[in-house]
């Protein structure tokens, strides 16, 4: 049954990909690959089947992946969570007569929840693939007592009184300890004792400002992913803004994309699907990046820029790779290309070779481009992207005949291929 039919939960948002959208200050904590929603208690609630199941700081998202629709349960709702059991484990003789479909056989995770306007129901998570659903149970638990989503923002904190502020930050007077001199064996242990005492905290200190400095990072991306929203929504509802203006808040969207991804998927939270949750959000993040650069981006660029936005959670070559080559089987609007060459680019699915073509003979059909022709470097400052790639683009053309090469001391120049033009008919009239 797909999300769409359990209207009891309220909708949850997708990305393009696929991908549960997080709100602000949200963070993925585990995921499922399969898992159901049964009421125990009410029939009129319509049973959630088949969907993957993501953990967050805030919710509980089942993800119906083949209609794309997803329903999310509050964290705030659930009163309390039982830990995971099998019905009917107990009794042999009904695991015997029951189906081995059945969902008695599987892990549940009962869920004791409070619906508007005042009832309580109870429903279970049953967990149909194999999955370590302890861990899973555990972060639930974490998520629950941590109570994110009651958390006040890091922009309300910092619209707050600036006098109460730097009161806050001032550090406490301390009581002044009146210090005995060093004398004798007992000075020499009471010194040293002092020392391990001080080396101590100085170490508790620097474990604080570390964790300090994280939740600190992680308040500052969604402070910047905010002000990226806030901006695209002036930029939209000013449509005769100056150019000045419009590259002033262009520069600063370009400087706010470059802060990070506020929950990176990690093998920690997605487990054996890692690598199918991190080809989606790979799909999800190219998207910006391949609108500035014209519908094609180069494989290690797109690398540099992704570990860039992960922060500390960086991935490998080989992740990389086998992410991209999972475009294959979902549906996301980017696609992995090779060139004869052995160069890797990813691009989007509309891009298209003719424009580019086009543009390349307008060029090569210029005064000086006949003359002189044009190489890697020219087609790379018209087309506005990387001279790697407008090689490439080139040798792509040679191969339609548009083009003509030729090599030298200098290296390749490109020249409109005016064969074409030849009637070998009539070569001598």
């Amino acid at each position: 049954m797909s999300a769409a039919a359990a209207d009891w939960l309220p909708s949850a948002a997708v990305t393009a990909s696929g991908r549960p959208v997080l709100t602000a200050g949200e963070v993925e904590r585990n995921l499922l690959p399969l898992a159901d929603l049964e009421p125990e208690e009410s029939p009129r609630l319509a049973p959630l089947r088949g969907c993957l199941l993501a953990l967050t700081s805030h919710r509980l998202i089942f993800l119906h992946e083949p209609s794309r629709s997803a329903r999310a349960l509050p964290l705030a709702s659930v009163v309390h969570a039982y830990p995971p059991h099998r019905r009917h484990s107990h009794n042999p003789l009904r695991s015997i007569f029951s189906s081995s479909s059945s969902s008695s056989n599987h892990h549940r995770i009962r869920l004791q929840i409070s619906l508007p306007p005042a009832r309580s129901e109870v429903v279970a998570i049953v967990v149909t693939c194999k999955a370590d659903v302890d861990v899973f149970f555990g972060r639930l638990l974490e998520a629950i007592r941590a109570r994110a989503w009651e958390v006040a923002p890091a922009v309300a904190s910092a619209s707050g009184n600036p006098a109460a502020a730097a009161a806050a930050a001032a550090p406490a007077e301390e009581d002044i300890a009146i210090r005995m001199p060093v004398v004798g064996v007992s000075g020499i242990l009471r010194m040293e004792q002092e020392a391990w005492e001080s080396a101590g905290q100085n170490l508790q200190d620097a474990f604080q400002d570390l964790s300090a400095l994280m939740s600190k990072a992680k308040e500052m991306m969604q402070l910047a992913e905010k002000m990226r929203l806030k901006l695209l929504t002036n930029s939209s509802a000013q449509p005769n803004s100056n150019d000045e203006e419009m590259g002033s808040k262009q520069d600063m969207q370009d400087l706010l994309l470059s802060v990070g991804i506020v929950s990176p998927v990690t093998k920690e939270t997605a487990g054996a699907l890692y690598h199918q949750q991190l080809s989606l959000q790979l799909a999800d993040f190219v998207r910006i990046p391949l609108e500035k650069a014209g519908g094609m981006i180069a494989l290690v660029d797109v690398y540099c820029l992704f570990n860039r936005a992960r922060g500390t959670e960086l991935i490998s070559p080989e992740d990389l790779l086998q992410a991209c080559s999972l475009w294959e089987k979902v549906d996301v609007p980017v696609m992995l290309r090779k060139f004869d060459s052995g160069v890797k680019v990813i691009q989007t699915k509309t891009h298209s070779d003719e424009e580019v073509f086009a543009r390349i003979s307008s060029l090569a059909q210029k005064p000086d481009a006949l003359q002189k022709g044009i190489s890697p470097s020219d087609a790379a400052f018209t087309l506005g992207i990387a001279p790697a790639l407008a090689k490439e683009h080139l040798l792509n053309a040679e191969n339609k005949g548009l083009l003509c090469r030729d090599v030298s001391p200098d290296g390749f120049r490109f020249f409109i291929n005016l064969f074409n033009e030849i009637d070998p008919q009539n070569i001598y009239a």
